[in-house]
Order: structure tokens, then C-alpha cells, then sequence
């Protein structure tokens, strides 16, 4: 008497991991277009706190004073950021190319606009990198209704002038607020909405 083998049933656990980690980098090609951190970090690192948010923060007595960045602008004319001390500075780092960049490219419009309406000492502040031309960034400037200026760093040399260990801008979206004496206060490695935009920037321009 013959005995009939039943048929091996192919594992899907394999598959499910697939898929899982498919799905995981799906998302981070959604929250940041580059970068070595582009997620949302949690917990402590260094002398500031990250919060659930995604937003990092540092107390005003353990603040580490952001670098000198200087350089020529999307529309061909000169700017120093450390001439903008004794106002809140926000830096935004973006692309052309970049898809979340474009995604929070209106908030930053609107909310620099409102700033600026409003006589607040708040001032916005670009770093364009990785785009090949001057055309590309100015297009998307004129697209989104972006006013403030921005550097033109192709190569991502200013990026390179934060130290390390600092909460510096090492993702593409990435959006620092300096203090009014210059140093790093808030960073978040993720695509902005108006919302969370003002939260990072009120706290930090109402310090006495």
C-alpha cells in the first residue's frame, strides 16, 4: 500500500519580512529625500531632547552656536547669516528634486509671510542643495511663493561647516530655529506642516 505524500506548504514568513521591510523603506523615501539621519529620532543625544514629535531641542544654557553661513543666494546676491543675530532665525534646508521638500514648501510661504506681516523678529533662511542650477531653485521658489532668501549650496559644502554631535541639518528636508544670539534651538529631520512649523519657532522667539 502506496501512501500518498500531502503537499508542502510553501512558508509565507518569508514574504511577510519582504514586505515589512519594503513597507519601511517606502516610508523613509516619504519622510526625507537624503541624508544619514532622515528619520525621527527619539530619547536624548548629545545636549538636547527629541521628542515624540520628531522635533529635537536644546535648553537655552546648553545650546551649541551654529557655524557662519555665508555665500551667494538663488537670485545672485550675497548673504551672512551672522549678521541676523538679535532675530529668531529659521533654516530650511530643501532641493528642487526633493518631494517632501515640495510637500512643506506652502507652510514655509505662508507661515514666513505671517511672520513678516506681523513685524515679529523672525527671519527665514534657505540652504538650497544638490540642484545643478540656479534656474531649478529659483523655478521652485517662484512655484511655491517662497519671498526669503536662500544660499545656493549645489555641493552641501555649508552643511558641512556644523559640527558633529550638534543638532545640525543631516537629512534633506531638514529645518533648524537659532535663537536670537545664534545658537541651535530646535531641529527636526522631517517635511514641516504650518502647525508644527509655529510650534518650533514660538517657544523660542518668546524666551526673554
Amino acid at each position: 500500500m502506496s501512501l500518498s505524500r500531502a503537499p508542502r506548504r510553501r512558508s509565507t514568513g518569508g514574504r511577510a519580512l519582504l514586505l515589512t521591510a519594503v513597507t519601511v523603506t517606502g516610508a523613509l523615501v516619504l519622510t526625507a529625500c537624503g541624508g544619514a539621519d532622515s528619520g525621527k529620532p527619539t530619547g536624548t543625544g548629545g545636549n538636547y531632547v527629541t521628542g515624540a514629535s520628531g522635533v529635537s531641542t536644546s535648553a537655552k544654557g546648553e545650546r551649541t552656536e551654529a557655524p557662519k553661513l555665508d555665500g551667494e543666494t538663488v537670485d545672485g546676491k550675497t548673504l551672512d547669516t551672522t549678521a541676523l543675530k538679535g532675530k529668531v532665525v529659521v533654516l530650511n534646508v530643501w532641493g528642487s528634486w526633493c518631494p517632501p521638500c515640495r510637500a512643506e514648501a506652502p507652510s514655509f510661504a505662508k507661515v514666513s509671510k505671517e511672520f513678516a506681516d506681523a513685524g515679529k523678529d523672525v527671519v527665514f533662511v534657505g540652504i538650497n542643495v544638490r540642484d545643478n542650477s540656479k534656474q531649478n531653485a529659483a523655478s521652485f521658489e517662484e512655484t511655491f511663493g517662497i519671498t526669503y532668501p536662500s544660499l545656493y549650496d549645489p555641493d552641501g559644502k555649508l552643511l558641512l561647516r556644523f559640527p558633529k554631535g550638534s543638532l545640525n541639518p543631516n537629512a534633506i528636508p531638514s529645518t533648524l530655529v537659532l535663537d536670537k544670539e545664534g545658537r541651535i534651538a530646535a531641529r527636526t529631520l522631517a517635511p514641516l506642516g504650518e502647525e508644527q512649523l509655529r510650534s518650533m519657532i514660538d517657544p523660542v522667539l518668546a524666551e526673554q
